[in-house]
């Protein structure tokens, strides 16, 4: 059967405000065609097949009776409560156990029925019996009531679960803040750590580098001392030196001066040379001394002995100079 030829049969079916939808071996009830059809506050859905109720059921709020009496509902939609002006509702004969905690939001609810329902105990002392008007009445202000008391304690069970909840979410982000400070505390020490362990090895470092600087100025100081001593001593040791230069190079010269004279003397004597102009003067000068040598022979032997003397000094000094 199509949407159209439903909503043609449903249209069959409402008379003024009443649909009649009793005795049609329904399995669902057609909340989308019911839902076009806002005038329809009466809905008889006896006697039928229905299991359950769709979500979409708790959408008709304009309903004002709903008759589902002998089919075959487990369960009722968790937001019955929405249809908030329901006023008569009958679900005798059912496979009903409890209601949904909205219904106590059916606060217009004035008649209800649910014999023959297996209720649990508590439910069911509540409900009653639905023989006449007055006892369907008292069922639904009972059951009213009885809703209303156990939607007190889901909303205190729901209170005290969220209470619950949030004190779990209190004590874990207590312990996030704990863990959290313990980290920071935790990094603060080791940049503490680090920093001191850098400043130690800055402190040894400069250090170091004051004891090198120290080692080097006292390096410098003894160089600078032993090379003032080295200058005192290289003065101290060079001053003589050049008395004993100066007549070392004057005894040189005159030695070489009377080798020369002996030399020549000794040719002029002793060679053909001696009969030459150049030597004549030569021989007479060396006659002449030989005169007045041994003419003065004291004089000479003191010569030699003054010349031994110096000679004997200066190889003296020389060696003193050499060590």
């Amino acid at each position: 059967m199509s949407k159209n030829s439903k909503v043609l049969n449903l249209r069959d079916k409402i008379s003024g405000n009443e649909a009649d939808l009793s005795l049609g071996n329904l399995t669902e009830v057609p909340v989308r065609e019911l839902a076009l059809f806002p005038k329809a506050t009466v809905v008889d859905l006896s006697c039928n097949n229905i299991i359950s109720l769709p979500p979409e059921f708790c959408s008709l709020t304009h309903l004002v009776k709903v008759d589902l009496s002998k089919n075959q509902l487990t369960c009722l939609p968790d937001d019955l409560g929405n249809l908030v002006n329901l006023q008569h509702l009958d679900l005798y004969n059912n496979k009903l156990t409890v209601l949904p905690v909205s219904f106590s939001q059916l606060r217009s609810l004035k008649w209800l029925d649910l014999k023959d329902n297996p209720l649990e105990a508590g439910l069911a002392k509540a409900a009653g019996d639905c023989l006449d008007e007055k006892q369907c009445k008292q069922c639904a202000s009972k059951v009213l009531q009885h809703m209303r008391a156990l939607q007190d304690e889901v909303d205190r069970a729901r209170e005290k679960r969220l209470l619950k909840e949030k004190e779990l979410e209190r004590k874990k982000e207590a312990k996030q803040r704990e863990r959290e400070a313990r980290e920071k505390e935790a990094r603060k020490r080791e940049k503490a750590e680090e920093k001191e362990k850098r400043r130690k090895e800055y402190n040894a470092q400069m250090a170091a580098l004051a004891a090198q600087e120290q080692q080097k100025k006292k390096n410098e100081e003894k160089k600078k001392k032993n090379g003032q001593a080295g200058d005192k001593k290289v003065v101290v040791e060079s001053a003589p030196k050049p008395r004993h230069s100066l007549i070392g190079l004057m005894f040189k010269l005159l030695l070489l001066l009377l080798l020369g004279l002996v030399g020549v003397a000794t040719a002029c004597r002793m060679t053909d040379l001696q009969k030459e102009d150049v030597c004549v003067p030569v021989n007479v000068a060396v006659d002449d001394g030989l005169t007045w040598a041994r003419r003065q022979e004291v004089v000479v032997r003191q010569l030699v002995q003054n010349l031994s003397s110096a000679a004997k000094e200066f190889l003296e000094s020389t060696q003193t100079s050499k060590n």
